[in-house]
């Protein structure tokens, strides 16, 4: 058991006690519990890739969301989310029955003021609409989560995944693991509408302590599970800009991928094309630039269902096409370097920063993640790190050895004192929900 297992049992235990009224009045005393937990994720290697089916390298955070969920009668959905600060407390109610029978795009507009709250009704809209699920009990929620949310560590993942454990739990609805990933990209990609890949879920998911998930976004193909040598160890460093993966840089560059595929008709993923193969046969066939309306008369729309084109606007075509093909390459190499009998701790290293180096061409990059991965370049014992993710923001990834706290600690002072903002560090790794399973209260 992991050591916040037991704070979130006693919270559940001392619940009637606690200053936010609404969590005190949401579960009966005598009724179960079913618990479940999911971790948030650092993205070592792959981050955007992942929608155009590369390689992915991903380690479970420490950080995790829980849910508590209890059955009621009304078939209501009461949901209490307790967070670190206080003022981010927040309640929301609903019956079951607004959900049916209600679209995806119907629900969008529906949890429009409540943001959140699409996280978690959105579970049971995406069993009721892909599994074909009657609810004839509603179920109270209490969410607490030490994801730290916009921080680019996929706290949107780690919620989605801990309520849809305890919804199918609870209801006996029997989804296997891997499903229950995709269900809950479903819910980000269709209810919340984040254009996300599936990277973030796999990893709440499967994730397994101090190891990295090797995922082959095609899409969700588990290849290995990396302890990392015993001399390396990983971070992450908190710019304070705020990651949104529904921003419009990652949106637009995603839209640039799936536009740069679709001139291309290779009818495969872009990451199967390897760089020499894209620079002498597909990269010539590409614009750099191409407008929404040209790109919409001349070829109809791209292959990818949650990627729209604005007929307005602008695209970037050639560098999104091409980073996912350099970006798969790239945790190819990374990999074999970990698994080689001497590692090469510099080339690994490059690698990050030649992957920080496509996410800032795409213009992915912010001000504070660039002034982090300058830092880290200047100390010894750190040999790389990139912006995770999305991009736009968020997190660091940091790389080093097992004596390198003291260069992380004089990075962090370092940042403060130039931005005025005091990171958060991320240090340790848990395991994800399917090895956690769920407790009966």
């Amino acid at each position: 058991m992991y050591p916040d297992t037991q704070g979130f049992i006693d919270l559940l235990n001392t619940l009637d006690e606690h200053p936010f009224p609404p969590a005190r009045e949401l579960f009966a005393r005598d009724q179960e519990l079913i618990v479940t937990r999911a971790p948030g994720r650092l993205d070592v290697m792959g981050g955007i890739a992942d929608y155009s089916g590369s390689l992915v390298l991903e380690l479970p955070i420490a950080e995790a969301t829980f849910a508590a969920l209890q059955l009621n009668a009304e078939l209501q959905l009461n949901v209490v989310t307790l967070l670190d600060d206080e003022p981010h407390h927040s309640s929301f109610s609903m019956s079951l029955r607004e959900l049916e029978p209600v679209s995806y795009e119907q629900a969008r507009s529906l949890f429009q003021q409540d943001g959140w709250a699409a996280y978690v009704a959105g579970v049971f809209l995406v069993l009721m609409r892909e599994r074909g699920i009657q609810f004839t009990s509603g179920a109270n929620i209490l969410v607490s989560s030490r994801v730290p949310p916009g921080k680019g560590v996929s706290s949107s993942a780690a919620l989605e995944v801990a309520v849809m454990e305890a919804v199918t739990r609870a209801f006996n609805i029997e989804v296997e693991p891997r499903d229950v990933a995709l269900l809950c990209q479903r819910v980000e990609n269709m209810v919340v509408g984040a254009p996300c890949g599936v990277m973030d879920q796999m990893t709440a998911v499967f994730g397994e302590r101090d190891r990295l998930l090797a995922l082959l976004c095609q899409p969700a193909e588990i290849k290995n599970m990396i302890a990392l040598p015993s001399p390396l160890k990983l971070w992450g460093i908190d710019s304070g800009i705020r990651h949104s993966v529904g921003g419009s840089d990652y949106g637009s560059v995603r839209a640039g991928a799936f536009m740069g595929q679709r001139i291309l008709g290779t009818g495969t993923y872009l990451a199967n094309i390897w760089p020499v193969e894209f620079e002498n046969r597909y990269a010539v066939q590409l614009p750099d630039r191409i407008s929404g309306e040209e790109f919409l008369a001349r070829y109809t729309g791209t292959m990818d269902p949650v990627t729209s084109i604005d007929p307005q606007r602008e695209y970037a075509v050639k560098l999104p096409t091409a980073h996912p093909i350099y970006e798969n390459a790239r945790v190819q190499r990374f990999i074999d370097l970990l698994q080689a009998p001497e590692i090469d701790f510099d080339e690994l290293g490059e690698l990050m920063y030649a992957s920080h180096q496509s996410y800032t061409a795409l213009g992915l990059n912010s001000h504070g993640t660039d002034l982090l991965v300058d830092l880290v370049h200047k100390e010894d014992g750190l040999f790389g790190a990139k912006i995770t993710g999305g991009g736009s923001g968020g997190t660091v990834a940091v790389l080093g050895n097992q004596n390198s706290q003291a260069a992380i600690d004089r990075i962090a002072k370092a940042y403060a004192n130039e931005t005025g903002h005091h990171p958060y560090i991320f240090n340790g790794s848990s395991s994800g929900s399917l090895a956690f399973g769920h407790l009966q209260l």
